[in-house]
């Protein structure tokens, strides 16, 4: 169901689509729906978006918003980041309600991974 005035999309870039599918499939196990080469779109994650081809990425240090992704593990969920060819840009770390780890993507995206 829609919400009146909740945030209910995101679109996020990539160098390489297919890199980043491949990467959040592995690790989190999402799916996709391709809307030709330069968008797709993921469901059932906690929120609806889609990827798109740009030659831009997004990071803390740039000033853009941080993707917070919830896992129940917090340690294998760092080791399957990884294994899959992320980069941890911040080691576990204590905040007030939880821990969370920072990490990009292949394609250098900065995203981040919490857990109570």
């Amino acid at each position: 169901m829609n919400l009146q005035h909740s945030i209910n999309y995101l679109e996020i870039p990539s160098r390489d689509i297919a890199s980043s599918k491949a990467f959040f499939s592995q690790v989190f196990g999402w799916t996709y729906v391709d809307y030709g080469p330069e968008y797709s779109c993921f469901m059932d994650v906690g929120i609806t978006g889609g990827f798109y081809q740009a030659e831009v990425d997004f990071t803390l240090a740039k000033g853009c918003p941080l993707i917070v992704i919830y896992s129940q593990n917090l340690e294998l969920t760092l080791t399957a980041v990884v294994a899959a060819g992320g980069a941890i840009t911040a080691e576990i770390f204590s905040f007030p309600g939880g821990r969370r780890f920072h990490f990009t993507e292949p394609c250098g995206n900065e995203y981040a991974v919490w857990s109570e």
